[in-house]
């Protein structure tokens, strides 16, 4: 069998482990891509002693591989969003396939690099890019091709997971259980893309394009990151049934597509509930086969290699039958996808919880109550917390049941304004996940 010449560029741990993975598994490789897949030319900037490389050919330019005749699909693995995608069209420009694991290449410039993949006849696969080794875009393009997608609800931040996780089980502080995400390495110096939720919305995008057969929007997403979590929210959510989690969320509905990232509680049944630490998980509901949940590792060298390589082997096969194009990129061809409209975000209707601190004192719950009268919002339970000895103030929190956003807000700016009100009010959405 004549092998498949592949390149790399990018050699950190993803990188290293993908060589590995490569390497250690080269025999039931080849069997299931028909072929041999044979890496012939690395780009990194530096070697990388977890991995070994043997007689490969190294070029500290990554540009020399993209243009290398030799290789049929080339690897991006090196990240960003500028030169990886000059990289990328300068790969596609010369003929060849390629694999990524960039999550934000693909929401923010997938739409040109799936047109110009068409116009050169070449394949772009990215499984990787999304909750590391487990098959979801996989699942959602083939597995569940036969079904309407309803809905879709992801724990897709492996390292928001974590700490939402310890706050939940050891009563701890945001900014506590963020540092020592940071000692393990889960976090980054600057970990803003994953607590703010901006990692998470550029995979929900994409998992929402591959799930309605729509366009890449990035730019439509809502995103609301922890930061603003407190373990006494965490704790009166458990006290109440449900456990609070990070999701991305995309809903088809009469009026558009819900594209949202935000602080979420669910019921504490579920098996999404479930999942702790740094893995993750995606819900899906269609309406033929009904919910089915993907779980596993979110990230790491050989769980984030594993979908590479599949997608490696994916694309052998279709080398070794002459053909491309056989799943196109989003899952339906480019002339069939559909410019759903984005709902906007105070016109989405959820549950709620609210949380204020207001004075002890006859009258406020009443007043409370009449402000979410006048909005339209119908109360589902009101709890009142015992005041702490010598104090004069206490935690109301009120579980509404579905309302719009706006109501919402125009509620809370009102409660706020009261004089027996102390500070803001928190808000956290409430998802049954149940249709």
């Amino acid at each position: 069998m004549k092998p498949v010449k592949i390149g790399i560029c990018g050699l950190g741990t993803v990188g290293s482990g993908t060589v590995n993975v490569l390497q250690r598994n080269a025999g039931i490789i080849a069997a299931r891509a028909q072929a041999p897949l044979e890496l012939v030319h690395v780009g990194a900037r530096r070697d990388n002693p977890a991995c070994e490389l043997g007689a490969t050919r190294v070029s500290r330019d990554i540009f020399e591989v993209a243009r290398d005749p030799e290789v049929e699909i080339l690897v991006e693995l090196i990240g960003g969003t500028t030169v990886a995608r000059e990289l990328v069209e300068t790969a596609i420009r010369a003929g060849k396939h390629v694999v990524t694991a960039n999550k934000a290449l693909i929401a923010e410039f997938g739409n040109e690099i799936f047109a110009l993949a068409e116009e050169h006849s070449v394949e772009v696969r990215y499984e990787a890019a999304i909750a590391g080794g487990i098959p979801i875009v996989k699942a959602l393009r083939e597995g569940l091709a036969g079904n309407r997608i309803e809905w879709l609800a992801g724990i897709i931040n492996g390292t928001g997971n974590f700490i939402l996780t310890e706050m939940r089980d050891q009563g701890r502080e945001f900014a506590d259980v963020l540092a020592q995400a940071q000692a393990l390495g889960y976090a980054e110096a600057d970990p803003a893309f994953d607590v703010e939720g901006i990692d998470a919305a550029h995979k929900l995008v994409i998992l929402a394009a591959v799930a309605f057969g729509m366009p890449l929007q990035f730019e439509a997403v809502y995103t609301e990151g922890i930061t603003q979590l407190t373990p006494q929210d965490v704790a009166h959510a458990r006290e109440l049934g449900y456990i609070i989690k990070h999701l991305g969320i995309a809903k088809q509905n009469g009026d558009g597509v819900e594209l949202r990232v935000h602080p979420t509680l669910i019921p504490d049944h579920l098996l999404l509930a479930d999942v702790d630490g740094v893995k993750n998980a995606i819900l899906v509901e269609g309406n033929a086969v009904g919910p089915t949940l993907y779980y596993g590792a979110g990230a790491g060298a050989d769980a984030t290699a594993s979908a590479i390589v599949a997608d490696l082997i994916d694309l052998a096969r279709d080398c070794g039958a002459g053909q491309t194009g056989r799943v196109p990129p989003l899952g339906v061809a480019s002339s069939s996808l559909r410019n759903l409209p984005i709902v906007p975000m105070a016109q989405v209707q959820t549950p709620w919880y609210l949380r204020m601190e207001v004075e002890d004192r006859p009258g406020v719950l009443s007043k409370v109550a009449s402000i979410f009268s006048e909005q339209g919002i119908s109360i589902e339970a009101l709890i009142q917390k015992a005041p702490a000895q010598g104090q004069t103030r206490v935690s109301l929190i009120v579980l509404t049941n579905k309302a719009a956003q706006g109501s919402v807000e125009q509620a809370v700016g009102a409660i706020e304004a009261l004089d027996s009100i102390n500070g803001k009010v928190v808000r956290i959405r409430v998802e049954p996940l149940d249709g």
